[in-house]
């Protein structure tokens, strides 16, 4: 059974709903292993020093960044500790909007919130809700190190968490040569129009999405099969690790719970939160105090040292 990725809280206003955070896609990638062609073993990716050629072990290693061509600034692991976010448990609505005003290119990545135990009364009492209200929860998440902003939206039984994009991440359309006006500027005639519209109808359809395979994957996956068996080999898939149920919760009141965060309005959406606010939240967790930052400068030529290459060794994984 799957694990869950933490098991934490989902709250608005003064409730708060144990949750586990699952996740709500299944990778079928096939994934390929580079051998030498010549004795069929696995090839590695090998940490080089790209001015001497030779190996560099982990504990060598730091991050940088590469603030100009060839000059770094190193970070140390407790900048990076003093900017990541304090929550780890907890899914935090912050807002709830239309369900349809987010355009489609903001939604990324979906995952499943599962109640813990006994909170299936407060899971239900928001799912149905939102249901019938429209609307959809605006929250900010936390997995592993990374703060993400998410949408909490109801789909037939569970309440489905989805990752969204920050608007900065998103390239304008406009950026791009697009056609632009008023259809008429393109001299498209009406019986075209008519015609598109025609085609359009006679292919329509209901949305079955189990009528769709990944066709590439199938076929490769029998091509593998069969080598398999022509080679002789074999592939062991190991078991997942049993699954931990949450700890019980306690019974609570929602009514007045509604009723006080409803009263005290505790909730204020990010958009409309004042810079005092805003900044309060920042400074809640102490900055870790950091050394002054090392700078480095590439060299300007390279040996060329010839490198060899290193991946993890994973077995091929017999497709099913």
């Amino acid at each position: 059974m799957a694990r869950p990725i933490w098991s934490g809280s989902l709250s608005f206003g003064l409730l708060n709903i144990p949750v586990s955070l699952m996740s709500g896609e299944r990778r079928t990638d096939i994934s390929f292993r580079m051998l030498d062609s010549r004795d069929k073993k696995p090839i590695r990716f090998e940490r080089v020093n790209a001015d001497t050629g030779e190996e560099v072990p982990w504990k060598d290693i730091v991050k940088a960044f590469e603030y100009d061509k060839g000059s770094y600034v190193v970070i140390e692991k407790e900048d990076i500790a003093s900017a990541a976010p304090e929550s780890h448990e907890s899914v935090d609505v912050e807002a709830f909007i239309d369900a349809g005003s987010i355009g489609t290119r903001f939604y990324e990545k979906p995952y499943i919130l599962v109640p813990g135990k006994k909170a299936e009364k407060g899971y239900v009492l928001l799912r149905e809700t939102l249901k019938k209200t429209g609307k959809i929860g605006i929250a900010r998440v936390v997995i592993r190190t990374r703060e993400y902003l998410c949408a909490v939206m109801p789909e037939d039984d569970a309440l489905v968490l989805m990752l969204l994009r920050y608007p900065q991440e998103l390239v304008d359309p406009a950026d791009y040569a697009l056609p632009t006006g008023a259809a008429s500027s393109y001299r498209i005639a009406d019986k075209e129009f008519e015609m598109a519209t025609q085609l359009i109808d006679s292919m329509s359809a209901e949305w079955t999405p189990d009528a769709y395979h990944d066709e590439f994957r199938e076929r490769l996956s029998e091509i593998i099969k069969t080598r398999i068996k022509a080679k002789g080999a074999t592939a062991k898939v190991p078991d997942a690790p049993a699954h931990r149920e949450d700890a019980a919760t306690n019974v609570v009141d929602f009514v007045a719970l509604l009723q006080k965060s409803l009263k005290d309005n505790t909730r204020t959406p990010a958009a409309t939160q004042s810079p005092a606010k805003k900044a309060a939240r920042k400074t809640t967790k102490k900055a870790a105090k950091k050394p002054a930052k090392k700078t480095t400068k590439k060299a300007a030529t390279k040996k060329a040292a010839k490198k060899t290459t290193r991946t993890s060794a994973r077995p091929l994984r017999k497709a099913s």
